[in-house]
């Protein structure tokens, strides 16, 4: 059975796993936006999606473009656990998992390093 929260507790769980991350590494986000919303329409299992172009992959041509996007599926990941203490920790491991392929971090790296 999926975990109950409401927007606003979830929001605080992506902020507090945004506090995890150090803020020498936080400074270099650049134009990233970061939303919310309850599933992926096109994949409804999916817990996290990041679409942009990585700081990695970026040239001098970068200019003028529209942010990147980080979303967070609330309702996928409520879903994926069995309990709070297991949500909390899930949405951390997402948005750092998202926001790592911001800085060109692979998947197979992430799978790698345990942020699968």
């Amino acid at each position: 059975m999926p975990i109950s929260v409401s927007p606003e507790d979830f929001e605080d769980l992506v902020d507090a796993a945004l506090r995890r991350i150090p803020r020498e590494l936080l400074q270099h986000v650049d134009n990233v936006a970061l939303v919310i919303e309850d599933y992926n329409p096109d994949s409804p299992f999916i817990l996290g999606l990041y679409e942009g172009v990585a700081l990695t992959e970026r040239t001098s041509e970068y200019t003028g473009v529209l942010p990147d996007k980080i979303t967070i599926y609330r309702e996928a990941l409520a879903g994926y656990v069995d309990s709070e203490e297991d949500l909390v920790e899930q949405v951390a491991v997402t948005v750092i998992h998202e926001l790592a392929h911001h800085f060109g971090i692979s998947d197979a790296r992430l799978h790698e390093l345990g942020w699968a």
